[in-house]
């Protein structure tokens, strides 16, 4: 194999598929990356059985075809400290990278241990890279990171003719967000997966300058495909289903307050100062603006105030810090400077979104904790 390859695009295509290295792989040759050298240019390749992900420069010169195996970690090392244009020779044994006055020979791995790639399924249909990454990370914040209920740890993606939505829980929150879905198969329209939240997370970040991502839903193999331009990505989805949201968002409220959303998250975290980890906040909504309050009796407390527009009676609810604040900046990210919160009573959950925002965008229902007395 022999190749000439500008260094930005061979530190993008190599950062790109080195995304998604084990830690700790299981065999050897999964620490590795594959690159093919052909007609089509440079193509660099990752894979943990899990998720693979593969990256193609067709502007490399390719002087002589062929694949080699080398350590994912220390060429993406490599390829980042480069300054000049690329050249890349293999005699099968080493791999040699040359980049102006820099000479590295990295010894290969047994390129027929290597695994096969997945091959993605069909085309589902297409949406906007940047939109697709602002929502994922959105909606992101409410999905369980305890690994011993792996199905809490996914974001639910569905898909109907002309939107695709995106949803999030972890018992204590759940998160809804939908993006404008441009089908290009009429049966896409119903079909689901559950897409580990940390993967999707990280695949819709790398492809956020795409503008249009396209996205290959489950079939038989419970693979879901993604792909921007010329990178291409895989993954398992997750066994099981998230419990159906439609029914637990309340559509009729006792109560409603519009806070801006800066200064309830300023407010928020000077009391949550005297607050053991996790210890609730609690909030008194009424017509002259919201008291925060935190701490107890036996230990430093607080209070602060901030103004707020309140719609029916008095509500005093309270809620775990850390939830209040990652739901009022999912949806301050969303470009909303106030945050509406809808109330049913104080024991039931809570309907967190944007003021005067549309119907697709950011919900999150958050239970309250449950104050004694």
């Amino acid at each position: 194999m022999k190749l000439t390859i500008s260094h930005t695009t061979f530190s993008d295509v190599v950062a790109f598929a080195s995304r998604g290295l084990p830690a700790r792989p299981p065999v050897p040759v999964l620490a590795g990356l594959k690159l093919t050298a052909d007609a089509a240019g440079l193509a660099v390749a990752g894979y943990d059985y899990e998720a693979s992900t593969r990256a193609t420069a067709p502007g490399a010169d390719i002087g002589e075809p062929g694949s080699v195996l080398v350590s994912g970690r220390l060429l993406a090392d490599i390829s980042r400290a480069l300054r000049q244009d690329v050249y890349l020779s293999s005699d099968g044994v080493r791999l040699v990278v040359e980049s102006g006055s820099a000479r590295f020979t990295l010894h290969t791995l047994p390129l027929e241990e290597y695994p096969t790639l997945p091959e993605s399924p069909g085309p589902s249909g297409t949406v906007a890279g940047a939109e697709l990454a602002h929502a994922v990370a959105q909606v992101a914040v409410a999905a369980g990171r305890d690994d011993t209920l792996p199905v809490l740890t996914g974001i639910r993606i569905e898909a109907t003719e002309d939107s695709l939505t995106l949803s999030s829980t972890d018992r204590y929150r759940f998160a809804v967000r939908s993006l404008p879905w441009n089908p290009t198969d009429a049966s896409s329209a119903g079909a689901h997966a559950l897409v580990p939240a940390k993967t999707l997370l990280d695949t819709a970040k790398a492809l956020a300058g795409d503008t249009e991502v396209s996205i290959a839903l489950p079939g038989k193999q419970e693979i879901i495909g993604f792909a921007g331009g010329t990178r291409r990505t895989t993954t398992r989805i997750l066994g099981g289903d998230l419990p159906g949201y439609r029914t637990l968002f309340p559509t009729e409220f006792a109560a409603q307050a519009v806070v801006d959303i800066k200064g309830l998250v300023a407010a928020a975290k000077r009391v949550a100062l005297v607050a053991e980890r996790n210890t609730p906040l609690r909030l008194t909504f009424s017509h002259d603006g919201v008291t925060i309050e935190g701490g107890s009796s036996d230990d430093a407390q607080a209070v602060d105030r901030v103004s707020a527009n309140l719609e029916g009676d008095q509500m005093v609810i309270a809620f775990n810090p850390g939830f209040l604040l990652d739901g009022l900046s999912a949806i301050g990210a969303g470009g909303s400077e106030r945050a509406r919160f809808c109330f049913t009573s104080p024991t039931k959950p809570a309907v967190l979104r944007g003021d005067s925002t549309p119907e697709a965008a950011l919900k999150y229902l958050l239970m309250p904790v449950r104050l004694n007395g």
